[in-house]
């Protein structure tokens, strides 16, 4: 990155783009507002309200209920997080508000930029290069207004700026129409939730999972010294997430380990249970880890009419949820124990309804995957859209 101490008001090419310096075309808006109730400024932003990579801010905090923060900003501005830059916090501000002192407010210069380009300005590669490059401090890196105002970029002439936003606007309203979709299925998951294990199912008749279940758990006592290179796979918390496995970090143990514990030896339409760290995530034993084995997991064998994937799609239910955390136990680490989840209500509705269950969660499941492989193309699309727009690259 060039950064000099000299005007930068010089040409990039004939039509009209020149290179500028951050800080001449954009202003750092530090403005205090200590009573904001009584100016109309209601929300209150921090750090976390900004998901990284999106320009929209959809949730907030509520001035009413207090806060230490007092920088103001207004509809337009672009809300930058400055602490821990490497997060690529950035955000066009929708509404008027209170952010947090770690976030720093941008505002072009009408006379030099549009405001609608300004964000992809600050979401730029080089932009972040800038900040992760100035950034001072060990544990909680920040970088300065007076750094990021020397960095230098191209900007175009305003009837290309226009035209750029336009389209970069455009592109991001596609990936938001996917977020809107990913939410409207999300709120259907919840449905299906509801009907088959919330208020809805109340009729449906609630059996202790030891009731229905053989139950186990997995090696505990020093698992670590049957671990080879090449042997028989175990997996551990770290490889169970709800209704499916992550195995790259998968451990072996010994044939000999192996025969020493058969009652963690897994097979096909097992239900294993993380129970430390995040406590009810559940998935199905399928054929790729038939006669594995597993550490410090409940496993559950499904007895008389339960189907595996009914059973994981409670566990893994907002109402399964609540009946883990009752049965907690720990406050760093969460850990939930064998003789709790015996004690655990399943609802249990007839096999048939079990198996329309399972397949409307699979639908909305399915859905979602695609919905999601769809956004996360659209989001690669726009970055390198902005990349190519914003180094002066015709379309």
């Amino acid at each position: 990155m060039v950064v000099s101490d000299k005007p930068l008001v010089r040409p990039m090419s004939g039509d009209g783009w020149r290179r500028v310096r951050f800080g001449d075309v954009v202003r750092n808006v530090d403005i205090a507002e200590r009573d904001p109730l009584s100016k109309g400024l209601e929300r209150v932003v921090g750090l976390e309200h900004i998901e990284p990579g999106s320009l929209h801010i959809r949730e907030w905090g509520n001035v009413a209920d207090g806060t230490s923060f007092t920088r103001a900003f207004r509809a337009g501005q672009v809300l930058f997080g400055k602490r821990r830059a490497y997060q690529r916090k950035v955000a066009y501000a929708g509404f008027d508000g209170i952010c947090s002192g770690d976030i720093l407010v941008f505002e072009a210069v009408s006379e030099e930029m549009m405001p609608e380009l300004l964000p992809f300005i600050v979401q730029s590669e080089s932009f972040f290069e800038q900040a992760l490059q100035t950034s001072a401090g060990s544990l909680s890196p920040r970088t300065k207004w007076t750094e990021l105002a020397k960095y230098e970029f191209a900007l175009p002439p305003k009837n290309e700026q226009r035209r750029i936003a336009e389209i970069l606007w455009a592109a991001d309203a596609v990936v938001q129409q996917r977020d809107e979709l990913f939410a409207s299925l999300h709120a259907m998951s919840a449905a299906v939730d509801d009907k088959w294990f919330g208020h809805a199912s109340k009729a449906v008749e609630r059996v202790e999972a030891g009731a229905i279940c053989d139950t186990t758990v997995g090696i505990v006592v020093t698992p670590a010294k049957y671990y080879v290179r090449d042997g028989v796979p175990a997996i551990r918390s770290l490889n169970v997430f709800p209704d499916r496995f992550n195995l790259d970090e998968l451990v072996h143990i010994s044939d000999g380990g192996h025969r020493l514990h058969p009652k963690s030896q897994l097979r096909t339409g097992d239900v294993v249970i993380v129970r430390s760290g995040r406590p009810g995530d559940a998935a199905v034993i399928g054929p790729q880890l038939d006669g594995a084995n597993c550490i410090d997991l409940i496993i559950a064998r499904p007895v008389m009419r339960l189907r595996p994937h009914y059973l994981t799609g409670f566990l893994n239910s907002e109402s399964g949820r609540r009946q883990f955390l009752r049965g907690t136990a720990g406050t760093a680490q969460k850990h939930f124990n064998l003789g709790a989840f015996r004690k655990m209500l399943i609802p249990l509705p007839p096999a048939q309804d079990q198996d329309l269950a399972v397949r409307e969660f699979a639908e909305i499941d399915s859905a979602a995957t695609q919905v999601g492989a769809m956004r996360d193309t659209d989001i690669q699309v726009c970055k390198a859209l902005r990349e190519e727009l914003l180094a002066g690259t015709r379309c």
